[in-house]
C-alpha cells in the first residue's frame, strides 16, 4: 500500500495519533487542537468527513472498535475524558454515545480487546488506574483498579486464544476468549492482568516485569499465537525489551534487551506479528525481527 502524506490535515497543532479502521477506508486523527478528524479514504485521495469536538485538552489517542460493532471510535485526552463515538442514524453522522469520566487525571491511551473477547475498552490514565470499559446492548459495565501508583503509560491486549491453544477444539457457547493484557507505568515495570470469572474483576498475574529503569512508555503483545507470547516494551531508558513466555514456563517471562540512542517511545508489531517497529526520540524508526537463533536483528532503519 502507497504510504499517503496528508499535508493539509486541517488540524491546528501537533498531531498526536493517526489510526486507519479495520478496512483500510477511514483515518482518524487527534491533535493538541482539541478535535479529532475523520478522513474517508478513496485510493490516492483522502477526504476530511468529520471534525468531533468536546475534549478540554489535546487529545492523545484514537481507537476504532472491531466493524462488527459498527463505525466506533473511542478517544482519550488530557482532559481525563475518554469518548465514545459512532457513525449512525440515515445520514451517518458521527455522534458522541458514551462519556466516561471517572479518570482523575489525563488518559493516556484506549486500546480495545480482540472481538472475540467482547466489547471491551481498556484504558490507561496517569491517575495510576486502569479502567475497562465493557459495552453490551443495553449498558455499559467498567471495571477501574490502581495499576502503577505513578501513573500508567500504555495498555495492550493479549490475542483472544492462548499460544499453543489453536489446535484446540471450538470454544463452546458462553464462552469468551482470553481476557489478558499488558500495562506499562512510570514505575518502570510492567504488569499483566487477567479477568478473574468468579470475583468478576481484574487480578495481577505474577510479579511485575522489571528490567527497565525508567518509565515504561508503550507496550505492545504480539498478535501471533505462535508457540510462544510475546511482548515488547519500549523505555525512557533507551531500551526495548522483549519478553517471551511459553506454555511450559509456569508464567515466568524472559527479556532480551535492545538497545537505542535515544528514549524510545512507540513498539508496534507487524498483524503476522513477527515484525517489531520501534521509534524513538531521534526520530528514527526501526524494524526488528527474530532470527533462527533467538536473536534479534534490524532488518531495515528508516530516518524521518
Amino acid at each position: 500500500m502507497a504510504a499517503q502524506v496528508i499535508a493539509n490535515s486541517g488540524h491546528d497543532d501537533m498531531i498526536h495519533d493517526a489510526v486507519l479502521d479495520y478496512y483500510g477506508r477511514k483515518l482518524a486523527t487527534c491533535s493538541s487542537d482539541r478535535t479529532i478528524k475523520i478522513f474517508e479514504i478513496d485510493g490516492e485521495s483522502q477526504r476530511l468527513v468529520e471534525t468531533l469536538k468536546g475534549h478540554e485538552g489535546a487529545v492523545w489517542c484514537v481507537s476504532w472498535a472491531h466493524p462488527k460493532y459498527g463505525n466506533i471510535l473511542a478517544s482519550a485526552g488530557y482532559d481525563g475524558k475518554v469518548f465514545i463515538w459512532k457513525e449512525q442514524g440515515q445520514n451517518n453522522q458521527w455522534q458522541r454515545i458514551y462519556d466516561f469520566p471517572l479518570h482523575k487525571a489525563s488518559v493516556n491511551v484506549v486500546s480495545w480487546s480482540p472481538h472475540e473477547a467482547g466489547c471491551l475498552l481498556a484504558t490507561a490514565s496517569s491517575d495510576g488506574n486502569v479502567s475497562v470499559l465493557e459495552f453490551k446492548d443495553t449498558a455499559v459495565d467498567h471495571a477501574t483498579f490502581p495499576a502503577h501508583g505513578l501513573g500508567v503509560n500504555s495498555v495492550s491486549w493479549a490475542p483472544a486464544t492462548s499460544p499453543g491453544s489453536i489446535v484446540s477444539s471450538a470454544p463452546g457457547p458462553g464462552s469468551v476468549g482470553n481476557r489478558r493484557f499488558v500495562t506499562g507505568g512510570s514505575d518502570n515495570v510492567l504488569k499483566i492482568w487477567s479477568f478473574d470469572p468468579a470475583s468478576q474483576s481484574y487480578k495481577q498475574e505474577g510479579e511485575p516485569l522489571t528490567g527497565h529503569s525508567d518509565w515504561v512508555r508503550d507496550v505492545a503483545w504480539s498478535p501471533t499465537v505462535l508457540q510462544k507470547s510475546y511482548i515488547a516494551s519500549a523505555s525512557q531508558d533507551k531500551t526495548v525489551r522483549i519478553w517471551t513466555s511459553d506454555p511450559s514456563s509456569n508464567g515466568q517471562w524472559d527479556s532480551k534487551v535492545l538497545n537505542f540512542d535515544a528514549p524510545v517511545w512507540r513498539v508496534s508489531w507487524s498483524l503476522s506479528g513477527n515484525v517489531l517497529a520501534v521509534s524513538g526520540a531521534d526520530n528514527k524508526v526501526s524494524l526488528w525481527k527474530e532470527n533462527l537463533r533467538g536473536e534479534w536483528e534490524c532488518v531495515k532503519s528508516i530516518e524521518e
